[in-house]
């Protein structure tokens, strides 16, 4: 007899759906799964049969074959369990599960030996999925089903058992209400009157929130630069649901959720440290491709402290992402794609020593070691950082004086004002000035004959390349946003070069 159930193949960040087709006929008893299936999918049969057993189901001792389609598909994980575990209850005689009970249903979840459902990767990515095909629902693990529920739309059947799972489709059993999982509580703000004076750099971090900028310091050591970026979460705004959404996802297929959280609320911040391998910092890894801590920083930010001291190989995996906010993984089987609209913050020393262009310490570093230092950066990927700033050693007076400047709060209201603004323009709150596509940044940044001599002035002077002056258009139009101006003027344009040409020890070894 042949039964039919679908499931759930993890590719990227997103879910596609799997037929599981079971078939328990004459032969030599034995359970045999087909359709590209990894080592985990095959070790289903031990966990299929033992579960049905402490399940009080007793199946037949026959041939039984499982296909998993479309067969050019890897399918790898224990997601399958459950859908191969009812599609083995619809195929048996013995079960008397009908088989048309199981039709539009998608199941996910790993069993246990005795009969327990276990919790799995990428439940929100299979209900969007189950959402966007008109499924009738989802039917998952207990502890999954908060996530799942989070896409509207959707029928979400928590079972915490094999047995509940099979009641359900016999029409024995119905799931009570899905529990809403408390909000996690927000993390400690750090203020940003903390960090003793760097007006400039303040600002230019300001900046970077409000448009979603890369930003690189430069600066010797305790001038500041990680307590800056540290302070970044504290200016941004909040998520959108949209945005919230999509970083959930993610998190969730890298099995990177936390416990009785079902939806990510606060926007990531990953510091990874320069040790990481490519496929730590882009994604991918034996098997199917996982997100890396780029992808981990969608929609928030990611910081590279250090970042001469990163390996060349994985420095330069960044400028696709940069430019494109997307990490594409190619495999033989095709291309993976992860999001990664991100803000990256990278700090550095002007120097091995850290004291090049210091008034009060002299640097000690050669001209072969300083060369070597800054070229770990190089020109194409330099020129994919929007906000590029120098920053200098506090003075006694700003290091002994009261806190200065404004708190994270006052600076966060201005973002949160700005990113508005480009919501209102672009009409997706996911969207931002960093990411949009440039025609349509066009629309919205008309310069003038003086604010065209002055570009016309950098390009000449100061090497600015296609890419510069695109960034350069987006932080102005930044800048006006945050001055809630809806025209670039001069001196947004003045400002945004300014906040990009400012990286005097790179120029000088250059």
């Amino acid at each position: 007899m042949l039964a039919m159930t679908e499931s759930v193949a993890l590719v990227g960040a997103d879910a596609h759906l799997v037929k599981v087709e079971v078939d328990i006929g004459q032969g030599l008893p034995g359970f045999r799964i087909v359709g590209l299936p990894n080592a985990s999918v095959r070790e289903a049969e031990q966990r299929v049969r033992s579960a049905l057993l402490a399940s009080n189901e007793e199946t037949s001792r026959l041939r039984t074959t499982a296909n998993l389609a479309p067969g050019a598909l890897r399918k790898e994980g224990t997601q399958f369990d459950l859908a191969l575990a009812l599609g083995v209850a619809g195929a048996d005689n013995k079960v008397k599960l009908d088989p048309a009970a199981l039709a539009g249903w998608v199941c996910i979840g790993e069993l246990a030996l005795d009969g327990g459902v276990r919790e799995v990767r990428g439940a929100l990515a299979a209900a969007l999925e189950c959402r966007d095909r008109d499924r009738r629902g989802l039917v998952c693990p207990v502890g999954n089903a908060p996530e799942a529920a989070l896409v509207e739309g959707v029928d979400v059947i928590g079972v915490a058992t094999l047995r509940e799972a099979i009641d359900f489709f016999k029409g024995r059993w119905q799931p009570g209400a899905i529990p809403e999982l408390a909000v996690p509580p927000p993390s400690p703000i750090l203020d940003m009157r903390s960090v003793r004076g760097q007006a400039y750099s303040k600002k230019a971090l300001e900046v970077a929130a409000a448009g979603g900028h890369n930003l690189l310091m430069i600066g010797p050591p305790g001038s500041g630069k990680t307590m800056l970026a540290q302070r970044m979460p504290g200016i941004l705004p909040p998520m959108s649901f949209e945005e919230s959404l999509d970083v959930t996802r993610v998190h969730s297929v890298a099995g990177m959720l936390p416990r009785g959280t079902a939806l990510v609320t606060q926007r990531p911040f990953r510091a990874p440290h320069h040790h990481i391998s490519l496929a730590g910092l882009v994604g991918g890894g034996s098997g199917l491709p996982r997100p890396g801590e780029l992808s981990l920083a969608h929609h928030g930010t990611l910081f590279l402290d250090e970042i001469p001291l990163y390996r060349r190989d994985v420095l330069e995996s960044l400028r696709s992402p940069l430019e494109e906010s997307t990490v594409r993984i190619a495999r033989s089987g095709g291309v993976i794609a992860f999001p990664c609209r991100i803000s990256l913050i990278a700090a550095m020393n002007p120097c091995p020593c850290g004291y090049l262009g210091d008034t009060r310490k002299e640097c000690d570093c050669g001209e072969i070691q300083l060369q070597n230092y800054c070229s770990r950066l190089s020109g194409p990927l330099l020129d994919r950082i929007d906000i590029q700033t120098t920053m200098e050693r506090s003075t006694s007076r700003e290091l002994l004086g009261p806190p200065d400047g404004e708190a994270s709060a006052q600076i966060r209201a201005r973002v949160t004002a700005a990113r508005a603004m480009q919501t209102a323009r672009y009409g997706d709150p996911t969207l931002n000035n960093s990411c949009v596509a440039r025609k349509v940044l066009d629309d919205h940044v008309v310069l003038g004959p003086q604010a065209r001599a002055l570009i016309a002035h950098a390009i000449e002077s100061q090497s600015l390349t296609g890419r510069g002056l695109d960034r350069v258009l987006r932080v102005a139009r930044t800048l006006a946003d945050l001055e809630q101006e809806a025209a670039v003027g001069e001196i947004h344009l003045s400002a945004a070069l300014g906040l990009r040409l400012q990286q005097a020890p790179l120029r000088a070894v250059s």
